[in-house]
């Protein structure tokens, strides 16, 4: 069997559809945008088989209508947020598990509420579709979930191996990446994470995938406990902040203001 391809489709100013590919079958996931995949989907001669979808904001459902008008499959997706996802045929809850055979994979579910309150994440042995969620260096704003939620959802993703490939939709990591090193100053693998990913960009490269290791390293929402970051938080806060919760609350709240230089 063809080794499993996962890649992504650009769409909109920066989103990412991750296109998960074996032999001539495919499931795409979060199809914002269906002209895309539908132009992929024939320069490869590709079948497509599923969808599947992390939470309901249209960059990430707006094109499963127009894609279910060419073909008929089932679209995966979280049970809470099942009005809000076009064609949803599978509502999936936590520790649901989806079985796609011709691609020979088996996804778990997990339930990472923050960025909206029913997002999910697909989660494989070696990789993670985590939507926006976790970012690379980074997660996602708060739009309908709390601080707790997230900074729980984002705990739970940094306890998956080391090795697990991240595959988030959106290619933030430069703009991440300044942020870690104005709460870091000089943070050695910061630094060297960002000359790497200005290399990729320069030449055309997305930044992504990342893996859960190299996010615990330098992403600081996944640090919330390391005295530097909680410092860096206190300072920005004026006050001092406890680690965990507190820091992550903080950090979310100056990263939603700030400007990348």
């Amino acid at each position: 069997m063809d080794a499993l391809l996962i890649t992504p489709i650009p769409a909109f100013e920066d989103n990412y559809l991750w296109l998960l590919e074996r032999s001539s079958h495919s499931v795409i996931v979060d199809p914002g945008d269906a002209a895309a995949v539908e132009r992929v989907l024939t320069q490869r001669r590709l079948r497509l088989d599923a969808i599947l979808v992390t939470h309901h904001h249209f960059d990430h459902v707006g094109g499963i209508a127009a894609l279910l008008r060419a073909h008929d499959v089932p679209v995966y997706g979280p049970a809470t947020e099942a009005p809000r996802i076009p064609g949803l045929t599978q509502a999936l809850r936590e520790g649901d598990r989806v079985a796609l055979p011709t691609l020979g994979v088996e996804l778990g579910v997990m339930e990472v509420p923050g960025h909206t309150l029913g997002h999910i994440a697909y989660v494989a042995d070696a990789f993670v579709l985590c939507g926006d969620t976790l970012f690379s260096a980074g997660c996602g704003r708060l739009f309908e979930g709390t601080a707790a939620q997230l900074h729980g959802s984002l705990a739970r993703l940094a306890a998956l191996p080391a090795a697990t490939r991240v595959y988030c939709t959106h290619e933030y990591t430069r703009s991440n990446l300044a942020f870690a090193r104005a709460v870091e100053p000089g943070r050695a693998a910061v630094e060297a994470e960002l000359r790497r990913i200005e290399a990729l960009r320069a030449a055309g490269h997305p930044s992504l995938p990342s893996t859960i290791g190299h996010e615990r390293d330098i992403n600081p929402f996944l640090r919330c406990g390391d005295p530097a970051v909680v410092a860096a938080a206190s300072r920005r806060a004026g006050r001092p902040v406890g680690p965990g919760l507190e820091t992550f609350t903080a950090l979310r709240q100056w990263k939603d203001g700030f400007r990348a230089p």
